[in-house]
């Protein structure tokens, strides 16, 4: 469920959760001057749902010839389309709507993509630490955000111990989900959902050619944000059915 791809000559921008919000996407490909065929565009996954425009966000996506890894709102509308009464809401419409492409779209996009050039993982979520992720459950790689009392992987928002904190590496991990005002720089793992959606920001990672992610605080040289637009969705809302 993983993938590979071949170094590129350009640059490799890496863009966090976008959920719908195909506006701030183009102009956080302006802000970066993104240039198609020369640069690559990889996405940390939840493309979809809970903004204005998720339709439009997955053609741009093939519009770019970009990469994505699956996120939980991907995984929960394929779970959807298997099983409809899994889904409800917001998910129901979108499963409605969704063209053969948009479905083709979201089965392409792997748990998680590696970019060895740039000594880099893309997953959605995270991964968890000291723990092969060819042995690690899909769920933890979709929803991880921190570790707990335990020792185990939760999506406990309360949860202390952000699970970037105590991963060591290598490869560096870029990943989304866990939406916080500012990016997650520790020193092996950058965590780039500084929620969109919610009002926040829309931020990218853009790397130059064979360049490896600055490790910890180093990183911020290398992000890009642009501001939402309004807000979409509060904090916390699962009005539309769906997990955070």
């Amino acid at each position: 469920m993983g993938s590979s791809e071949a170094a590129t000559d350009g640059r490799t921008v890496v863009i966090g959760d976008v959920h719908g919000c195909r506006e701030e996407l183009e102009a956080l490909l302006a802000a970066v001057g993104f240039a198609p065929r020369v640069d690559r565009a990889v996405f940390v996954g939840d493309l979809v749902a809970r903004g204005p425009d998720a339709r439009g966000v997955l053609e741009l996506v093939r519009r770019y010839g970009a990469h994505a890894v699956r996120g939980n709102h991907e995984d929960h509308l394929l779970r959807g389309r298997i099983d409809p009464t899994r889904v409800s809401g917001e998910y129901r419409r979108l499963a409605e709507e969704f063209s053969a492409e948009d479905w083709r779209t979201l089965e392409a996009m792997p748990l998680w993509l590696d970019l060895p050039e740039h000594e880099l993982r893309v997953v959605h979520a995270g991964v968890v630490p000291g723990r092969p992720i060819e042995d690690t459950p899909p769920d933890a790689l979709l929803r991880i955000r921190a570790i707990d009392e335990r020792g185990g992987w939760t999506d406990d928002k309360k949860a202390p111990v952000l699970w970037g904190t105590v991963y060591e590496g290598p490869p560096h991990v870029v990943f989304g989900h866990n939406a916080l005002a500012e990016p997650q720089l520790c020193e092996w793992a950058t965590g780039i959902d500084t929620g969109c959606v919610y009002g926040g920001r829309l931020t990218a990672l853009v790397l130059g050619a064979g360049e490896p992610v600055p490790r910890g605080s180093g990183a911020l040289t290398r992000l890009v944000s642009v501001p939402a637009k309004r807000v979409y969705r509060a904090i916390g809302d699962k009005k539309d059915g769906g997990s955070s």
